[in-house]
């Protein structure tokens, strides 16, 4: 059984920030910063490709209500809303998940780092996501 729907069904304590029929976000048990929320769908997808678009979107308007109301009440002075999809992107459980976690400063327990790599030659990358 997935460990985040025994907490949507409440068979595991949570900290509820926000619920609603469709959607439930808990204050994460790692706090990474102070109000690290997660954002997930009651109903079961393993990840954002595999849901449909209605539930991606009822997720992100409601990360985004989060996310505000972190913000203001917490006094955070930037956010990070982000998914993960698959193991080696860094999902560690495979039910659909954002992450909303306030940024006070660049002290912050989280590191988020756009390191160059290797030159890419651009056109040929697009011919590949669009399976040319």
């Amino acid at each position: 059984m997935c460990i985040f729907c025994d907490i949507i069904d409440h068979k595991i304590p949570s900290s509820v920030v926000y619920e609603d029929e469709d959607v439930i976000a808990i204050l994460d048990v790692s706090q990474v910063t102070c109000g690290h929320t997660l954002v997930m769908p009651k109903k079961h997808y393993a990840n954002v490709l595999e849901a449909d678009e209605e539930t991606v979107s009822k997720c992100i308007k409601v990360a985004r209500k989060v996310a505000a109301m972190i913000m203001k009440n917490t006094n955070a002075n930037g956010v990070n809303i982000l998914t993960n999809c698959g193991e080696a992107a860094g999902q560690s459980v495979d039910h659909l998940h954002f992450h909303v976690i306030p940024r006070y400063d660049e002290n912050d327990a989280i590191t988020i780092a756009f390191n160059p790599s290797k030159k890419q030659d651009l056109s040929e990358v697009l011919k590949t996501i669009k399976g040319e």
